[in-house]
């Protein structure tokens, strides 16, 4: 890890909404407003989508894109319309203006043209990523770049669709092709940018970490949230429905009655899944670094759904992140944007949280 700190950053995560949710109401609308309001509840750096497979292809295009999804609040909820360049320089160039650092990451956004299935090699990965880089830095925003993450969530499916073909086994990162893949995609950024810190963010097989190979990465990206440590989601009736609602009617009917129910095991679930990757920080000497987290991985403002205890499961999380160590920066949760109104707009809960982690002790790795 390259990047010296003097206590653990507060990190948020605004994924592809920064440049989709532009529309009035969406939130993303005046990005002087939202970054105002991010500094204001403590927030250090945001971690985003820098669409590298579509400025490779051409920065100034209009890309036509399809919808991840309609239920949820992150990005467009139906087909929209891009322009990844200037407005990654503009974004990035207001970050600067507020000492704000970037995370840049990317979710291999869908468009019409499908530009994302022609990927498939590391070279393609340090090639995108190259075009990204070179255009900051030509902009004189490379300072401002706090990380690399070549791939959200590396290597499910829905995000590095190009690593997975029918007929073949499931593409998992506890194999020769996937460790080869990050350590050659990575090798060939540092070679021109070695100031930089590089990682492939995770959320699958984190209970297999003695058995990957993570030399090549920087720091540890993990996901962590109490309901994919547990059977939670399976107990309610949610089952990450992308554009279909039934999720959402389960969870606003069965939700919180059921943590309630059970609050002790769901609550000993997500410390367990912590102290699990902290453990793997400790094995492998690298600090950790968590953007989405701690409660629920999908929520929103929706009728009869409750922001009270998912805050509750945000802050416990923090705090024993905070406890452990091993965090050089802490998000506290994924639904940190102006668009989740009912989490944004409690000002002192943000506040809170940010200070326990501003407080927080450095891994030994990030400290300066």
């Amino acid at each position: 890890m390259s990047f010296k700190l003097q206590h653990p950053l507060a990190i948020t995560m605004w994924d592809f909404s920064w440049l989709e949710r532009r529309w009035p109401g969406a939130g993303q609308e005046n990005w002087d407003r939202s970054l105002d309001e991010l500094k204001e509840r403590g927030y250090d750096a945001v971690r985003f989508d820098a669409y590298p497979h579509l400025l490779a292809v051409d920065p100034a295009k209009t890309w036509e894109l399809l919808p991840e999804w309609s239920v949820q609040d992150w990005g467009a909820p139906a087909v929209t319309r891009a322009q990844v360049w200037p407005a990654l320089a503009e974004f990035t160039r207001k970050l600067k203006e507020r000492g704000l650092k970037a995370g840049l990451s990317t979710w291999f956004r869908e468009d019409i043209d499908r530009e994302r299935m022609r990927l498939g090699t590391a070279a393609d990965f340090t090639r995108i990523w190259s075009a990204v880089l070179e255009r900051l830095e030509a902009e004189d925003l490379l300072d401002t770049v706090l990380y690399v993450d070549l791939c959200n969530e590396f290597p499910i499916a829905p995000w590095a669709p190009f690593l997975h073909h029918p007929g073949q086994p499931e593409y998992k990162r506890n194999t020769r092709a996937a460790e080869a893949l990050m350590r050659d995609a990575i090798e060939g950024l540092r070679l021109r940018w070695p100031q930089l810190n590089y990682t492939f963010s995770f959320c699958s097989e984190l209970d297999t970490w003695r058995e990957q190979d993570v030399s090549m990465l920087d720091f540890l990206e993990p996901h962590v949230w109490m309901a994919q440590a547990s059977d939670y989601y399976e107990r309610v009736g949610y089952g990450y429905e992308r554009f279909d609602p039934i999720g959402y009617t389960n969870l606003a009917l069965n939700g919180e009655a059921e943590y309630h129910r059970d609050r002790a095991r769901y609550d000993a679930a997500l410390l367990a899944s912590i102290e699990n990757v902290a453990q793997w920080s400790r094995a492998s000497g690298k600090a950790l670094i968590t953007t989405e987290c701690w409660g629920l991985v999908d929520y929103k403002d929706f009728p009869l759904l409750e922001w009270g205890y998912v805050k509750d499961l945000c802050a416990l999380g923090v705090n024993a992140a905070a406890r452990s160590g091993r965090w050089a920066a802490i998000a506290t949760s994924n639904f940190c944007g102006p668009q989740f109104r009912g989490m944004w707009r409690d000002m002192a809960w943000h506040r809170e949280l940010t200070g326990i982690i501003h407080a927080a002790e450095l891994p030994a790795e990030a400290r300066g």
